[in-house]
Protein backbone atom coordinates (compact mmCIF):
# COMPACT_ATOMS: atom_id res chain seq x y z
CA UNK A 1 0.00 0.00 0.00
CA UNK A 2 2.93 2.43 1.28
CA UNK A 3 4.78 1.31 -2.22
CA UNK A 4 1.19 2.70 -4.28
CA UNK A 5 0.99 5.29 -2.61
CA UNK A 6 4.53 6.43 -3.58
CA UNK A 7 4.22 5.33 -7.38
CA UNK A 8 1.09 8.22 -7.59
CA UNK A 9 2.97 10.65 -5.70
CA UNK A 10 5.75 10.59 -8.01
CA UNK A 11 3.03 10.50 -11.00
CA UNK A 12 1.37 13.52 -9.87
CA UNK A 13 5.26 15.94 -9.60
CA UNK A 14 6.12 14.13 -13.27
CA UNK A 15 2.81 15.73 -14.97
CA UNK A 16 3.15 18.90 -12.74
CA UNK A 17 6.49 19.63 -13.85
CA UNK A 18 5.32 18.70 -17.61
CA UNK A 19 3.15 21.50 -17.75
CA UNK A 20 5.13 24.03 -16.43
CA UNK A 21 7.84 23.47 -19.29
CA UNK A 22 5.33 23.48 -21.65
CA UNK A 23 4.22 27.11 -20.54
CA UNK A 24 7.69 28.14 -20.39
CA UNK A 25 8.75 26.79 -23.55
CA UNK A 26 4.83 28.58 -25.13
CA UNK A 27 6.02 32.09 -23.55
CA UNK A 28 9.20 31.68 -25.13
CA UNK A 29 8.03 31.17 -28.37
CA UNK A 30 5.37 34.06 -28.12
CA UNK A 31 8.63 36.31 -27.06
CA UNK A 32 10.70 35.02 -30.40
CA UNK A 33 7.75 35.72 -32.67
CA UNK A 34 6.88 39.50 -31.57
CA UNK A 35 9.65 41.44 -32.20
CA UNK A 36 10.51 44.76 -29.91
CA UNK A 37 9.45 47.88 -30.89
CA UNK A 38 10.82 51.18 -29.19
CA UNK A 39 8.28 53.57 -29.35
CA UNK A 40 9.58 57.18 -30.17
CA UNK A 41 8.21 60.00 -27.65
CA UNK A 42 8.21 62.98 -30.34
CA UNK A 43 6.14 60.67 -32.55
CA UNK A 44 3.53 59.52 -30.46
CA UNK A 45 3.21 63.34 -29.26
CA UNK A 46 2.50 64.47 -33.11
CA UNK A 47 0.32 61.44 -33.47
CA UNK A 48 -1.89 62.97 -30.49
CA UNK A 49 -1.83 66.65 -31.72
CA UNK A 50 -4.26 67.87 -33.72
CA UNK A 51 -4.45 67.93 -37.20
CA UNK A 52 -2.64 71.19 -39.24
CA UNK A 53 -5.72 73.37 -40.16
CA UNK A 54 -7.01 72.66 -43.86
CA UNK A 55 -6.06 75.32 -46.58
CA UNK A 56 -8.39 78.60 -46.44
CA UNK A 57 -10.60 78.74 -49.77
CA UNK A 58 -12.29 82.16 -51.17
CA UNK A 59 -15.43 82.53 -51.03
CA UNK A 60 -16.89 81.37 -54.40
CA UNK A 61 -19.97 83.79 -54.92
CA UNK A 62 -22.31 83.96 -58.53
CA UNK A 63 -23.70 87.19 -59.51
CA UNK A 64 -26.61 87.78 -61.87
CA UNK A 65 -28.47 90.81 -62.87
CA UNK A 66 -31.13 91.65 -64.55
CA UNK A 67 -31.72 95.21 -66.05
CA UNK A 68 -34.91 96.52 -67.74
CA UNK A 69 -35.18 100.23 -68.92
CA UNK A 70 -36.68 102.95 -71.50
CA UNK A 71 -34.37 104.62 -74.11
CA UNK A 72 -34.83 107.43 -76.55
CA UNK A 73 -32.51 105.68 -79.08
CA UNK A 74 -32.28 101.90 -79.12
CA UNK A 75 -28.79 102.42 -81.50
CA UNK A 76 -27.20 104.75 -79.24
CA UNK A 77 -27.85 102.27 -76.48
CA UNK A 78 -26.98 98.94 -77.91
CA UNK A 79 -23.52 100.99 -78.83
CA UNK A 80 -22.89 101.86 -75.10
CA UNK A 81 -23.56 98.43 -73.70
CA UNK A 82 -21.11 97.35 -76.79
CA UNK A 83 -18.78 99.45 -75.35
CA UNK A 84 -18.97 98.42 -71.90
CA UNK A 85 -18.52 94.81 -72.96
CA UNK A 86 -15.48 95.47 -74.88
CA UNK A 87 -14.10 97.75 -71.65
CA UNK A 88 -14.55 94.90 -69.02
CA UNK A 89 -13.49 92.05 -71.20
CA UNK A 90 -16.92 90.31 -71.61
CA UNK A 91 -18.77 88.77 -74.21
CA UNK A 92 -22.28 89.38 -75.53
CA UNK A 93 -23.87 85.55 -75.59
CA UNK A 94 -27.36 86.64 -76.81
CA UNK A 95 -28.76 89.29 -78.85
CA UNK A 96 -32.42 89.87 -79.60
CA UNK A 97 -34.27 92.58 -80.80
CA UNK A 98 -38.07 92.82 -81.87
CA UNK A 99 -41.27 94.73 -81.85
CA UNK A 100 -44.83 94.60 -79.54
CA UNK A 101 -47.54 96.17 -79.63
CA UNK A 102 -46.42 99.97 -78.87
CA UNK A 103 -42.98 99.38 -78.38
CA UNK A 104 -39.23 98.24 -80.25
CA UNK A 105 -37.06 96.65 -77.73
CA UNK A 106 -33.95 94.92 -77.79
CA UNK A 107 -32.71 92.19 -74.91
CA UNK A 108 -29.47 91.36 -74.29
CA UNK A 109 -27.46 88.38 -71.97
CA UNK A 110 -23.76 89.49 -71.39
CA UNK A 111 -21.38 87.81 -69.66
CA UNK A 112 -18.93 90.10 -67.58
CA UNK A 113 -15.87 88.71 -65.23
CA UNK A 114 -17.03 88.94 -61.79
CA UNK A 115 -14.06 91.43 -60.38
CA UNK A 116 -15.94 93.46 -62.82
CA UNK A 117 -19.79 93.55 -62.31
CA UNK A 118 -20.48 96.19 -60.39
CA UNK A 119 -18.18 98.55 -62.55
CA UNK A 120 -20.13 96.87 -65.58
CA UNK A 121 -23.83 97.80 -64.14
CA UNK A 122 -22.88 101.38 -63.12
CA UNK A 123 -21.54 101.78 -66.33
CA UNK A 124 -24.42 100.46 -67.96
CA UNK A 125 -26.84 102.97 -65.61
CA UNK A 126 -25.51 106.13 -66.49
CA UNK A 127 -28.08 108.29 -68.60
CA UNK A 128 -31.28 106.18 -67.39
CA UNK A 129 -34.10 108.07 -65.00
CA UNK A 130 -35.69 105.02 -64.14
CA UNK A 131 -35.34 101.11 -64.40
CA UNK A 132 -38.29 99.33 -64.82
CA UNK A 133 -36.67 96.54 -63.17
CA UNK A 134 -33.06 96.35 -61.71
CA UNK A 135 -32.15 93.21 -59.66
CA UNK A 136 -28.93 92.22 -58.41
CA UNK A 137 -28.95 88.83 -56.85
CA UNK A 138 -25.41 86.58 -55.37
CA UNK A 139 -25.24 83.05 -54.41
CA UNK A 140 -22.83 81.58 -52.01
CA UNK A 141 -21.74 78.38 -53.66
CA UNK A 142 -18.23 78.21 -51.37
CA UNK A 143 -19.71 74.71 -49.20
CA UNK A 144 -21.13 73.22 -52.86
CA UNK A 145 -17.69 74.05 -54.31
CA UNK A 146 -15.39 72.64 -51.24
CA UNK A 147 -17.95 69.55 -51.33
CA UNK A 148 -17.44 68.93 -54.87
CA UNK A 149 -13.93 69.23 -54.63
CA UNK A 150 -13.22 66.84 -51.62
CA UNK A 151 -15.27 63.78 -53.25
CA UNK A 152 -13.56 64.52 -56.47
CA UNK A 153 -10.01 64.17 -54.50
CA UNK A 154 -11.83 61.52 -53.12
CA UNK A 155 -12.69 59.60 -56.34
CA UNK A 156 -9.10 60.15 -57.44
CA UNK A 157 -7.44 58.53 -54.37
CA UNK A 158 -9.86 55.65 -55.13
CA UNK A 159 -9.34 55.19 -58.98
CA UNK A 160 -5.35 55.29 -57.67
CA UNK A 161 -5.63 51.99 -55.12
CA UNK A 162 -8.20 50.30 -58.20
CA UNK A 163 -4.96 50.86 -60.36
CA UNK A 164 -2.34 49.44 -58.07
CA UNK A 165 -4.77 46.26 -57.53
CA UNK A 166 -4.69 45.96 -60.87
CA UNK A 167 -1.46 45.61 -61.51
CA UNK A 168 -1.39 42.97 -58.86
CA UNK A 169 -3.51 41.02 -59.96
CA UNK A 170 -2.95 37.73 -61.89
CA UNK A 171 -6.68 36.08 -62.58
CA UNK A 172 -9.21 37.13 -65.51
CA UNK A 173 -12.12 37.74 -63.26
CA UNK A 174 -10.01 39.73 -60.93
CA UNK A 175 -8.92 42.06 -63.83
CA UNK A 176 -12.59 42.10 -64.97
CA UNK A 177 -13.60 43.37 -62.32
CA UNK A 178 -11.36 45.91 -61.00
CA UNK A 179 -11.70 47.00 -64.75
CA UNK A 180 -15.15 47.64 -63.93
CA UNK A 181 -15.24 49.27 -60.80
CA UNK A 182 -12.54 51.65 -62.51
CA UNK A 183 -14.80 52.61 -64.86
CA UNK A 184 -17.40 53.38 -62.68
CA UNK A 185 -14.99 55.27 -60.59
CA UNK A 186 -13.77 57.04 -63.92
CA UNK A 187 -17.14 57.94 -64.57
CA UNK A 188 -17.86 59.66 -61.40
CA UNK A 189 -14.46 61.87 -61.66
CA UNK A 190 -15.64 63.11 -64.75
CA UNK A 191 -19.37 64.14 -63.41
CA UNK A 192 -17.41 65.63 -60.74
CA UNK A 193 -15.02 67.64 -62.79
CA UNK A 194 -17.97 68.61 -64.82
CA UNK A 195 -19.56 70.36 -61.79
CA UNK A 196 -16.21 71.83 -60.42
CA UNK A 197 -15.75 73.56 -63.90
CA UNK A 198 -19.18 74.83 -64.01
CA UNK A 199 -18.84 75.86 -60.44
CA UNK A 200 -15.61 77.84 -61.61
CA UNK A 201 -17.15 79.51 -64.70
CA UNK A 202 -19.99 80.79 -62.91
CA UNK A 203 -18.64 82.23 -60.32
CA UNK A 204 -15.55 83.40 -62.80
CA UNK A 205 -18.28 85.28 -65.15
CA UNK A 206 -21.01 87.12 -64.11
CA UNK A 207 -24.16 86.81 -66.16
CA UNK A 208 -26.14 89.96 -66.72
CA UNK A 209 -29.64 89.86 -68.73
CA UNK A 210 -30.46 93.27 -70.02
CA UNK A 211 -33.72 94.83 -72.15
CA UNK A 212 -34.58 98.27 -72.92
CA UNK A 213 -37.17 99.68 -75.14
CA UNK A 214 -38.54 102.62 -76.87
CA UNK A 215 -42.39 103.10 -78.13
CA UNK A 216 -43.61 102.63 -81.60
CA UNK A 217 -44.86 106.39 -81.34
CA UNK A 218 -41.84 108.12 -81.10
CA UNK A 219 -39.97 106.24 -82.93
CA UNK A 220 -42.41 105.92 -86.31
CA UNK A 221 -44.49 109.23 -85.59
CA UNK A 222 -47.46 110.01 -83.93
CA UNK A 223 -49.84 110.95 -86.90
CA UNK A 224 -50.39 109.28 -90.44
CA UNK A 225 -51.41 112.19 -92.58
CA UNK A 226 -55.11 111.71 -94.56
CA UNK A 227 -53.64 111.07 -98.44
CA UNK A 228 -51.28 107.95 -96.74
CA UNK A 229 -54.70 106.90 -95.33
CA UNK A 230 -56.71 107.59 -98.73
CA UNK A 231 -54.04 105.81 -100.41
CA UNK A 232 -53.85 102.80 -98.46
CA UNK A 233 -57.58 102.29 -98.88
CA UNK A 234 -57.22 102.28 -102.33
CA UNK A 235 -54.15 99.26 -102.12
CA UNK A 236 -56.58 97.68 -100.05
CA UNK A 237 -59.32 97.51 -102.34
CA UNK A 238 -57.50 96.93 -105.24
CA UNK A 239 -55.89 93.86 -103.27
CA UNK A 240 -59.76 92.67 -102.47
CA UNK A 241 -60.70 93.11 -105.97
CA UNK A 242 -57.71 90.97 -107.29
CA UNK A 243 -58.26 88.48 -104.86
CA UNK A 244 -61.88 87.79 -105.56
CA UNK A 245 -60.58 87.62 -109.64
CA UNK A 246 -58.57 84.68 -108.39
CA UNK A 247 -60.99 83.00 -106.67
CA UNK A 248 -63.34 82.66 -109.24
CA UNK A 249 -60.39 81.37 -111.87
CA UNK A 250 -60.22 78.82 -109.34
CA UNK A 251 -63.44 77.76 -109.40
CA UNK A 252 -64.78 78.11 -112.48
CA UNK A 253 -65.36 74.41 -113.40
CA UNK A 254 -67.85 74.51 -110.22
CA UNK A 255 -69.62 77.55 -111.75
CA UNK A 256 -69.82 76.00 -115.07
CA UNK A 257 -71.54 72.69 -113.10
CA UNK A 258 -73.65 74.95 -111.59
CA UNK A 259 -75.45 77.07 -114.58
CA UNK A 260 -75.22 73.48 -116.54
CA UNK A 261 -77.51 72.11 -113.72
CA UNK A 262 -80.15 75.42 -113.15
CA UNK A 263 -80.16 75.17 -116.92
CA UNK A 264 -81.50 71.63 -116.73
CA UNK A 265 -83.73 71.88 -113.80
CA UNK A 266 -85.35 75.05 -115.70
CA UNK A 267 -85.72 73.59 -118.75
CA UNK A 268 -87.11 70.38 -117.17
CA UNK A 269 -90.03 72.19 -115.18
CA UNK A 270 -91.06 74.15 -118.10
CA UNK A 271 -91.43 70.99 -120.54
CA UNK A 272 -93.65 69.67 -117.41
CA UNK A 273 -95.65 72.32 -116.99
Amino acid sequence: MKLILTSFFFLLLFSSCKQYADSETEVSMMNLAIPSVDYDTSESKNMNAPPPPSQKISAKIIKTGTLKFQTQDLKNTFGNIQSAVQKYKGNIENDFEGKEYNSAFKRMTVRIPSTSFDAFIADVSKGVAYFDTKEISSEDVTERYIDTEARLKTKKELEKRYLELLKKATKVSEMLEIEAQLSTIREEIESKEGQLKYLQSQVAMSMVSIEFYKTIAQEEGITVSYGSKIWNAIQTGFNGISSFFIWLIEVWPFILILVALIFFIRKRFRKNK
